[in-house]
């Protein structure tokens, strides 16, 4: 597949190596010029682009930055992938310790939801919760022991079957959260947030999971 990252953190760096390990065509991009990621181009063969140019005729797009800097990201930023194509975010929503207050996700807004408002496009949320470096090194394949199961959050359709093949791929077992709707069971606080279960144990926490949002990972703690 064709596949177009922006972003190029932890975990959109190590989807860069994984991804290019499974011999995908990878075009990489972060908020500065292609040159900047000059060494994550060599180590991995991924080529580095403008990110206004990461998702131009790709098969699926992930989009992992900071939640503060979705709205910097230039109008129609993904609507150059093929139809159909789908979008994967793995943000994560931290008002206290690096993106400060969001109007629209404090007054009750899904933050997939809003990052989905913000692009223009219908998205996934996954590998929110996961530490990159088990996201590197800890993938296992398929029907092994004790296999970490990532949550999927989003529509039915084609693409969720292709993000679904796709995790398994990685070495980790899908596991569904329900629409996009349901998305906050698998946010920041929440029983499966950062935890390594396994499929039925990751089936158990996002039934445990409450809406509310704690006063953690609230900007209005007040």
């Amino acid at each position: 597949m064709k596949i177009g990252i922006i972003g190029a953190g932890q975990i959109g760096g190590t989807l860069t190596r994984r991804l290019r390990e499974l011999g995908h065509d990878v075009n990489v991009s972060n908020s500065r010029a292609p040159e900047t990621l000059a060494d994550l181009a060599q180590e991995t063969g991924a080529t580095a682009v403008w990110a206004k140019d990461a998702a131009t005729d790709a098969d699926l797009v992930i989009v992992s930055i900071p939640q503060k800097n979705v709205p910097d990201l230039a109008d129609g930023i993904v609507d150059s992938r093929k139809p159909g194509a789908p979008v994967i975010e793995t943000n994560n929503y931290y008002p206290q310790q690096r993106d400060g207050e969001i109007s629209a996700i404090e007054d009750g807004q899904l933050e997939s939801a809003w990052v989905s408002e913000q692009i223009g496009a219908p998205v996934y949320k996954v590998f929110n919760g996961i530490w990159w470096k088990h996201l590197l090194e800890k993938g296992l394949p398929s029907g092994s022991p004790n296999r970490i199961a990532l949550p999927i959050a989003g529509e039915d359709g084609p693409g969720r079957e292709l993000v679904f093949d796709l995790v398994d791929r990685l070495g980790f077992d899908p596991v569904d959260t329900g629409p996009i709707s349901e998305s906050w069971r698998q946010q920041p606080g929440t029983p499966v947030y950062g935890k390594d279960f396994d499929a039925a144990g990751a089936r158990r926490a996002l039934a445990e999971a409450a809406p509310e949002r704690t006063a953690e990972w609230s900007a209005r703690t007040a």
